[in-house]
């Protein structure tokens, strides 16, 4: 029996989506640097970068062997009981890329009044959606106020906690019963004009719903693509001064370069209060951090008297944080933010020269995050179109991943390793498809 029908006799049947025809999925087999096989032996190029996590190449060989010495030497630790040297060595670096780096820039004219930290402190989790969980924790300790306002086209994970800042009823609705409702939502601005009555929502809300902070992605991955205005999320700081909330920025899949810079917030000039990191943090282990100035979350949280109030088993896992600073260090090696942000220029060039005869298109992005957009001559989402081509791409030996509610983004996230003529292409490929559509 093949994988996908061991699939379909025995996983939950809401998980991996199956085609009759056998179109979809491929399955993975192994994957280095920008290219995965599948368990046919076929090569393809993948511009997914599996999620935006091996943005320093799939298996790239110094995080694999940092993984290996590690769990050559210590496989597994206990937590918030007995630590290990790789999860302070990490948490060190956490502060020193984040907080420590920007209260030596200009970005501190964009910090929180009157809280120029010269360094951080982290709260390590699993995956995303965790150290979002803990981000709202820390906003409700420090506060006192159970509210947080999030954004349409938001996607914070699928935890319950994260739920009430997920935007999509897809995701929300089955369980809406059991959610504790302290989300509320204001539009994504996509110009710099949407930012008045996105002001207006948000001091309205920030005056009735008692929010001790506002959650937002920088700029929207899954949402579709979506690059607000730089001067959105000054005017979220000046807010949160204003009214004492948190500023919790979800950067888990901008972080590390992906954008053009080390963190999406630079784009801004602005400093969070709290920051969510995973995806691209390990290149492949399931880590994740929420991370925040020392002394908001020295006063937020107490001192642990033996039994922390937020921990897991594998908190702070030994070959998550080896891998972790072996992938910070290859980041700065191959000087692979400079990098995004260049071959981001060159890709939102290429994309912008294409034509289809049917549909509207429209590129956007920051660095090696872009996305194409396909609408239909009446406005409505080429839905069905975008689905095909990216089909027709995958048996043509590329892998490109659909974003938006509506999936009629065509997502380019690719490790930031990519070459150009990579690039090309792939955009040349993509351009051969458009031209066969009705």
């Amino acid at each position: 029996m093949d994988t996908l029908q061991l699939l379909r006799r025995y996983e939950s049947r809401n998980v991996t989506f199956l085609e009759r025809d056998g179109s979809w999925p491929i399955v993975w087999k192994r994957a280095k640097g920008v290219h995965v096989w599948d368990d046919r032996g076929r090569k393809y190029l993948d511009l997914t970068a599996a999620f935006g996590v091996a943005s320093a190449g799939h298996a790239n060989p110094r995080v694999v062997r940092a993984g290996q010495r590690q769990m050559e030497t210590l496989l597994h630790a206990m937590g918030d009981v007995h630590p290990h040297a790789r999860k302070a060595e990490l948490a060190r670096e956490l502060s020193r890329v984040t907080f420590e780096r920007w209260g030596q820039s200009k970005v501190s004219r964009y910090q929180a009044s009157s809280r120029n930290a010269s360094a951080a402190k982290t709260i390590f989790c699993n995956s995303g959606f965790e150290a979002v969980e803990a981000a709202l924790k820390t906003a409700v300790l420090a506060t006192k106020r159970r509210g947080v306002i999030a954004f349409t086209g938001a996607y914070h994970g699928l935890g319950y906690g994260a739920l009430n800042a997920t935007h999509r009823r897809h995701f929300r609705s089955p369980f809406q019963s059991q959610l504790g409702d302290f989300g509320s939502f204001v539009p994504f601005p996509n110009s710099k004009r949407d930012l008045v009555s996105v002001e207006s929502s948000l001091r309205s809300l920030l005056k009735t719903k008692r929010a001790g902070g506002i959650l937002v992605e920088p700029m929207q991955a899954r949402g579709g693509i979506n690059i607000p205005p730089p001067q959105f999320l000054q005017l979220l700081r000046k807010l949160c001064d204003e009214s004492g909330a948190l500023l919790i920025l979800d950067e888990i899949y901008t972080g590390f370069g992906r954008t053009g810079k080390w963190f999406a917030c630079e784009h801004s000039d602005v400093v969070p209060d709290l920051i969510c990191l995973g995806k691209a943090l390990t290149g492949g282990f399931p880590l994740s951090a929420c991370v925040g100035r020392a002394e908001l979350m020295d006063a937020a949280w107490p001192e642990s008297t033996g039994e922390a109030i937020h921990t897991s088993t594998y908190l702070g896992h030994p070959v998550g944080c080896a891998m972790a600073l072996a992938q910070l260090a290859e980041i700065r090696r191959l000087k692979l933010v400079v990098r995004s942000r260049d071959l981001g220029e060159f890709l939102v060039d290429k994309l912008r020269e294409l034509k289809a005869p049917s549909l509207k298109l429209a590129v956007r992005g920051a660095g090696l995050m872009v996305g194409l957009e396909m609408t239909r001559r009446d406005g409505s989402p080429a839905t069905s179109e975008s689905l095909d081509i990216i089909k027709r791409l995958l048996h043509r030996g590329i892998h490109l991943p659909p974003e938006g509610e509506h999936a009629n983004i065509i997502s380019f996230t690719p490790p930031l390793t990519i070459t150009r003529a990579q690039l090309l292409s792939a955009v040349r490929a993509l351009e051969t498809e458009l031209g066969r559509l009705p």
